[in-house]
This record gives structure tokens, sequence and C-alpha cells, in this order.
């Protein structure tokens, strides 16, 4: 297996508390920041390492962290973000359940960085069992000095609360987040101005996922030029992956983006291949919002080039014949999976978690959701399949949070890569109701898809 930095130490007994995580380690990251890095320091180096968020969008971790305004006299907030409500998604939760004190110390450095005395922890409300663990993690992190006031004698204080959300798939959506946290409903703000200028309680304030801000430990551990020569490009460091589907040996994976996604399917160190001796159909590699992919465009790009687990090749040709590493939820689907019923499954699912703010959003998704709802029952008419395809069109970008997309882009990737089996679905109703399309042609050689994309 590739390098790794977060779960190097995952497999060992009692690693989640906190004299194991300190004998084996734990702290010395913080340690380093505390008393011989200023915050400018621990800001560059996150900036050398390249890491990206580890949410969704990607965005640079340090560039975020320098768009920070430190108005005189106004206090500053970190936020993590670990309401990981995307479907196909579960590496926030390993981290917070096995490795918490891993997630407090790269708070502890972060808000250091950032000047923020006072931190919070958004978790999803249906991580109901998680919440003690945190806390118990932070009480010891104070009880050893690691919280609280001139922690480690270094003049800096911190403390840390961890805020139970009521389980909206909307929250996970910063602005959303952030009013949720202040008592309000879940609902998406207009932006600008952002969190960054005005954020919680309208001060200053960085919103960073769980992995993220865990992944500062190793970068302040071994240097941000160190981490940014693992990997490829832009795609420094590792990257953690909640496989699921149709897999032989699904879980939570640590990769160094070096690796093809053909190997990550198929190899014994990662995933070991396909149950039963199926055939792969198709993959959401990124968390149900992003572009579902036929098995040749998934394995290879549209050039022919082998499709690797990095941010650039995954998204390489664009929503046409790409998609996006998005949250890393990478969802396997097998010969005998129907794309019908899966689009549907996840129109519904956006439909129920939409905040219902925004026209095109509230309106669209319940109406994209009926529509399949009949394909998928043998009620459809061809029409319908031009319809889905205008509705989802005039609801992305059309909403002011990113969930309109997230809903749209599932309907589209499906309409524009699987169209023949959503017209199999209303040519033959009946036949529909008791077994599936198939492989069909979406593991046939690539040139025949890519041509046929191109039309």
């Amino acid at each position: 297996m590739g390098r790794k930095l977060l779960l190097d130490k995952a497999h060992i007994e009692g690693i989640r508390y906190y004299d194991v995580y300190r004998k084996n380690g734990g702290y010395a990251a913080a340690e380093k920041a505390l008393k011989s890095m200023s915050p400018d320091q621990v800001t560059e180096e996150v900036k050398k390492s390249g890491l990206r968020g580890r949410g969704g969008a990607g965005f640079p971790t340090g560039l975020k962290w320098s768009f920070l305004a430190k108005p005189e006299g106004v206090p500053r907030y970190l936020v993590c973000n670990a309401d990981e409500s995307e479907p196909g998604t579960f590496k926030d939760r390993y981290l917070m359940e096995f490795l918490p004190h891993l997630l407090i110390e790269g708070l502890l450095i972060s808000s250091f960085a950032l000047g923020a005395n006072r931190t919070y922890i958004y978790i999803r409300g249906e991580y109901a069992w998680i919440p003690d663990i945190l806390e118990e993690a932070i009480r010891d992190a104070h009880k050893n000095g690691w919280l609280g006031k001139n922690i480690q004698g270094s003049g800096f204080d911190l403390d840390i609360y961890v805020q139970r959300g009521a389980g909206a798939y909307i929250c996970g959506e910063e602005t959303a987040l952030i009013e949720s946290l202040e008592g309000k409903r879940g609902n998406p703000r207009i932006k600008p101005p952002f969190p960054a200028v005005k954020g919680l309680w309208q001060c200053p304030t960085v919103v960073n996922n769980v992995e993220t801000l865990a992944a500062v430990v190793p970068i302040i551990n071994i240097g941000g030029d160190e981490y940014a020569k693992i990997g490829i490009g832009k795609s420094t460091g590792t990257k953690l992956i909640s496989a699921c589907g149709n897999l032989n040996k699904p879980g939570v994976y640590e990769i160094d983006m070096t690796i093809s996604v053909e190997e990550f399917i198929y190899s014994e160190e990662y995933c070991g291949g396909i149950p039963n001796g199926k055939r792969l159909k198709a993959c959401i590699p990124g968390g149900s919002s992003v572009p579902i992919l036929p098995a040749n465009l998934l394995l290879k790009t549209a050039k022919g080039e082998q499709r690797m687990m990095t941010y650039e090749s995954l998204n390489d040709g664009g929503f046409p014949t790409g998609s996006m590493m998005g949250s890393g939820g990478f969802i396997v689907l097998d010969e005998d999976q129907c794309v019908v019923r899966h689009t549907l499954s996840l129109a519904r699912f956006y439909h129920h978690e939409s905040c219902g703010q925004c026209s095109p959003c509230r309106e669209g998704t319940g109406w994209m959701k009926r529509v399949l709802q009949n394909i998928e029952n043998g009620k459809g008419k061809m029409s319908d399949i031009d319809l889905l395809w205008d509705i989802q069109r005039k609801i992305e970008g059309n909403t002011i949070c990113p969930l309109g997309d997230a809903a749209a882009w599932p309907v589209a990737a499906a309409i524009r890569h699987f169209r023949d089996e959503f017209e199999w679905h209303v040519n033959n109703p009946e036949e529909a109701q008791h077994r599936n399309f198939g492989l069909a042609h979406y593991a046939d050689p690539l040139p025949v898809v890519a041509a046929a994309a191109a039309v």
C-alpha cells in the first residue's frame, strides 16, 4: 500500500485514548507548532503542502486560511464541519470514532494559526454515539494541558465545543452550518459576505472538514514541502476514500493519489474487486452529488489514458466524460444494478433534504423525483427523459447554495451516459419491473463511447 499519514496508527489498540495516542507520537506536531513556530509559519507550511479541502470542493486550505479577516478586537472562529451527510461518505466518522485526538490536535494547530480561541465541531445528528467519544477526548486534552488557558506555556488559549446538528444534509454547506450553530434554521446565506469576513456571529470564521483539519498534523510533523512530494501534481498528500457498493472489501482506505482507479477497485491491497465475478458497470467516485461514470469512462479517460485517483484525472474531460474527487465517497455498481432506480434513490434524497429556500431547488427536486418514479414504475414516456434534462438544467447554477447542483448533476450524468437504459425502461415497462437493463455496452472499448459522447 501507499504511504499512510492519517491512518498509520489506526491499528494500535486503544489509540482513541489520550495515553496511547501520546505514547505513539501524539501532540508532537502541536508541541512543535506552539513552541517553535508562529501562526504565519504554520499557515505557510499548509500553503506549501498544497493541501486541498477534503470535504468536496477541493479548495486550497492554506489559501482559504489567508482570506480570514483580522480586524482588531474582533474574535475569530474555527468551525470543524463534521456533518458528513453526503451519501456514500463515512471517512470522517472513522477518524472521529477511532482517532479523536488526531482531530483535536489538528484543531489546536489550525486554531493557533488562525488566532481562534474558540472552536466548534458541528457534527451530524445521526452520529449519535460519536459526540461522547469527542467530548471524552476533549476532557483528556484539557486535563493534560492541550486545551484551556496558556496551553503548554505558549500563551495561547483554546476551548473546543461539540455541537450536535439535527440531521440536515443542507447543514454540510458552510453558511447553513453557521446559521444552525447560531441556533437558527439551517438555511444557506447569500454570499458575499463570505464567512472569512462575516461568519459565526458576524465574526471572521473558517470552516474546514474533519479530514482537512486532521491532515494539518502530518503536515507540521513532516513539513509542507515533504507533504507536497506525495501524490501527483496538485493532488498532494494522502486522501481518505470511503469505498462502498458492490465491492469485496468495502471500507475506509488511505491512498497517496498515485494509483489508478482500476488498481483501487481490483487490487487486493484495496477493494479486492467485485463480488461473485460480476463486471463493473458504473461508479460514482466522489459521493452521491458528483457525476456517475460508466465503466469504460471510469477506468480510462476520453483520451484513452489511464484514469488515476487524483483530483485532476477524475475531472479530466469535465462533466461530458469525467467526474470529481468530491468527498471521496466511492460507490461501485456491478452489472446487475439499475441506473434508473439508483438515480431515483438519489433524487428522492435531495428532494427530502432541500431546505426549500430557492424555488428551482424546492420545486425542481420534487419534479425530478416524480418523473423518475414514473419511469421506474413503468409509467414513463419518452418525452420524460428530455423533461428531466430540462429540469436539471434549470436547477443547476440557479440556487443560493450548491445543493441544487448536487441534485442536478447525478440526473444529468445518468441521462448523458445511460440514456439507452432510460429509453429501455420506457419502451419495456412490464419487463423493466422484473429485470434490469444489465451491463449493455457500458464496459465496451472506450472509442465507441467517446464517439457517442461527442455527438
